[in-house]
């Protein structure tokens, strides 16, 4: 496969992952990177990409950094689930993924591989289990983050509606190792730290290896007009943050988090918000999704390739080892080791 890559977001997390993989493949990658990007995720690998300075959101930029793109691959976005958030998250998420998919379709890009995620599916309190067939479901049980998912997927749909081959992703929790402030990872410096709550709710669990490893595979077929949902295992939180004390030696969450405790804690956080001027620790949003419990279908993903995931307890494993490793240098950021 000749021509060059465009990887959105490819100083961020999963974007890190992906970078590293093709380069591994011998593919020539180009990719976006914001002028206060941190390079951290991809500094060993920084010299072997073409790194273009533009925002998504900046057509102008973005023609730019598209000219000669044979292959876009989208993970670019922006996950809040604050109401603060809303303007801009939907501007990186929707309208950005509109304008890569103008231009792919005006430049002739012969692959558009989108992340989307499975807050995308529409989640409803009466449809607890969900495949690719789901349709969306507009609910209170949808964050802002999960419109916003929608409709970016909704611009992709169009672009292969018009002409562009497009494949789309929607991984469950995304878990690995990277900034351990931010993200899933957050979870590990949480508990280290003696976190005390642990909700009672269930959700979905892949490693960013495989969704990496699935998305290439996605590249290099010949599969259009098809979206999978990527997820190892579905999981109580609660199990899951056992794994996590586990692989840390640390203790486990002691107090679970009801449904009407996650409705006290957000507004508890909410009025510290408006009183003191502090970042709430939750919001409504994530309150009520971490009391939520869903299933998530893998068996369209695992059929495609004959593709096999992680274990869940393997990743959180070699995610606590690192974290261990990384609190004795002040918590430098961190990447799991390919295959």
């Amino acid at each position: 496969m000749q021509g060059i890559i465009l990887v959105t977001g490819g100083t961020g997390f999963l974007g890190s992952y992906l970078i590293r993989l093709l380069i591994r493949k011998g593919y020539t990658v180009r990719a976006l990177r914001r002028h206060n990007s941190p390079m951290d995720l991809v500094a060993d690998v920084a010299n072997q990409v073409e790194w273009v300075e533009a925002d998504i959101t900046d057509i102008i930029a973005l023609e730019d950094a598209m000219q000669g793109v044979s292959y876009v691959m989208h993970c670019a976005a922006m996950v809040s689930f604050h109401p603060r958030d809303v303007t801009r998250m939907m501007q990186i998420n929707v309208e950005g993924t509109a304008n890569l998919v103008n231009l792919s379709l005006e430049m002739g890009v012969k692959r558009f591989i989108h992340v989307s995620s499975i807050a995308s599916i529409g989640r409803t309190k009466e449809r607890p289990q969900l495949d690719e067939k789901a349709k969306w479901v507009q609910s209170s049980g949808n964050s802002q983050y999960a419109i916003s998912k929608y409709q970016g997927e909704q611009e992709a749909w169009r672009g292969h509606a018009e002409g562009l081959s497009v494949a789309i992703v929607n991984p469950a929790i995304v878990l690995g190792s990277g900034f351990w402030n931010i993200g899933s990872a957050k979870f590990f410096k949480q508990i280290s730290d003696g976190l005390k709550f642990s909700p009672v709710g269930r959700s979905g669990f892949v490693d960013v290896r495989d969704v990496a490893q699935f998305m290439v595979l996605l590249l290099e077929s010949e599969v259009s007009g098809e979206r999978f949902i990527l997820n190892a295992e579905n999981t109580l939180y609660r199990d899951f943050f056992k794994m996590i004390a586990a692989s840390l030696g640390a203790k486990v969450p002691p107090i679970p988090v009801t449904p009407f405790l996650a409705e006290v804690a957000w507004r508890v956080e909410w009025l510290k918000e408006k009183l003191l001027g502090v970042d709430p620790m939750v919001t409504k949003e994530t309150a009520r999704s971490s009391v939520s419990s869903f299933y998530y279908s893998n068996e369209k993903s695992r059929a495609a390739f004959d593709f096999e995931y992680r274990p869940l307890e393997k990743t959180i494993q070699e995610i606590g080892a690192q974290f261990l490793e990384a609190r004795q240098n002040g918590l430098k950021p961190s990447i799991l080791p390919l295959p």
